[in-house]
This record gives C-alpha cells, sequence and structure tokens, in this order.
C-alpha cells in the first residue's frame, strides 16, 4: 500500500463535522490558511507515513496549537516552517491565520529529543484519538476526550499498527497508556508526557526505551 492510499484509510475512519471534535484531514477551520486544506494536511501526513519505523509514539488527541493545522501529532506550524520534520519540505507560506506561527511546547520538545537520540528518522507519531477535542465555543482550545469519543480513533489506530507490524508502539503520558490499554493495543512502553515539566522524564525515558 502506498504511503498516500494508507494516510487515505486512516482518515476515512474518522468521523468529520461533530460538535466539539475537529477532522484535521477532512474538517476546514476558519482560520486555516487559503493554501493550508484538509488536502495538504492530508499530504503532509502521508510524507511523515513514507518510512520503515522502528517506533510509533501515540499522544493522546491533537491540539490546537498542533496537528489541527500541520495534519502531523506533536508537531507545529514553527517546526515545519524551520524544516525540522523529516521527509517534508520546508514550508513556502503559513498554515494558519494567526499574526505569529503556532509554535507547541510539547511538540518541540518531542522532535528535540528524537534528534537527541538519532530515530527522528525512524519514528512515527500519531494519537491513540485523532480528532481535535475542543470547548464548542473555543476552537482553540483543548479538552480531554469522553470515553465515547475516544472509541473513534480505534479503527485507525489499528490500521496503523498493522500497517508497521516490527514498529515499537509508545505511550505518551499516563493518558495515553491509559487508551491504549482500554482499545487492547500492545505497547512496548510508556514515557511521561513532556508537558507541565515532563521533559527531562520524557526524554530520558524513551532513551531508557531505546
Amino acid at each position: 500500500m502506498s504511503k498516500i492510499s494508507l494516510a487515505r484509510s486512516l482518515v476515512e475512519t474518522l468521523p468529520s463535522g461533530l460538535t466539539g471534535l475537529f477532522n484535521p484531514w477532512r474538517d476546514c477551520c476558519p482560520y486555516d490558511t487559503s493554501s493550508n486544506g484538509p488536502a495538504e494536511k492530508l499530504e503532509r501526513l502521508s510524507l511523515h507515513l513514507d518510512c520503515n519505523p522502528e517506533f510509533i509514539l501515540a499522544g493522546e488527541a491533537p491540539g490546537y496549537q498542533g496537528c489541527r493545522y500541520s495534519g502531523i501529532a506533536f508537531t507545529s506550524e514553527r517546526l515545519l516552517g524551520e524544516g525540522r520534520i523529516p521527509r517534508i519540505p520546508v514550508l513556502t507560506g503559513r498554515l494558519s491565520t494567526r499574526r505569529l506561527p503556532f509554535s507547541e511546547p510539547s511538540a518541540t520538545i518531542v522532535w528535540k529529543t528524537l534528534y537527541r537520540l538519532g530515530i527522528a528518522e525512524r519514528t512515527i507519531l500519531w494519537n491513540a484519538m485523532q480528532l481535535h477535542p475542543h470547548r464548542p465555543d473555543n476552537l482553540w482550545s483543548n479538552r480531554t476526550p469522553t470515553p465515547e469519543e475516544i472509541r473513534l480513533g480505534e479503527p485507525a489506530l489499528r490500521i496503523l499498527v498493522e500497517a508497521f507490524p516490527a514498529a515499537k508502539i509508545i505511550a505518551v503520558g499516563k493518558k495515553s497508556e491509559g487508551l491504549l490499554r482500554v482499545m487492547g493495543i500492545p505497547i512496548a512502553g510508556s514515557v511521561r508526557h513532556p508537558a507541565n515539566g515532563g521533559a527531562t522524564e520524557f526524554a530520558s525515558g524513551l532513551k531508557d526505551l531505546m
């Protein structure tokens, strides 16, 4: 299966147009630029998947400062603009209409760690639940997905795991670990989420799992 076909297969399992849940690869955000619609995010996702990964890092869900506009988990507009993401060309324009490009702290820590450990080219980033959960009255917000919403991400996650059977699945954060266990997805281990002062523990935990 080609990587664009894999990306489409993943996205086709995910609903769109739901209140409080944004599908980056099918829904249109009013703050997307004209050159960053669902098709462009899908293309970036397919480029990200175009490798033979040793690791799949799974977070909880997309955030408004990262995947909502980039189309890739733990990846921000700023990192893409700096050309920091393997296999993806440097941006020639903006992704959001925000005055400054979004910079997600967790994304910065994750990629810095991947490069330091020498596994940036061999790692795929994903989420246990792939829709951005936000408050209905604020698109630029994050909230914890409900148990019912979590189940929406299971078919795509299973497709991804089956596509890369040799990859080790690593949960990023306790919430992600819990979601993956609820889904019955076997994991190689879990590491602390890098947010809220967890950068050092995230990096050391990932190194230990290498």
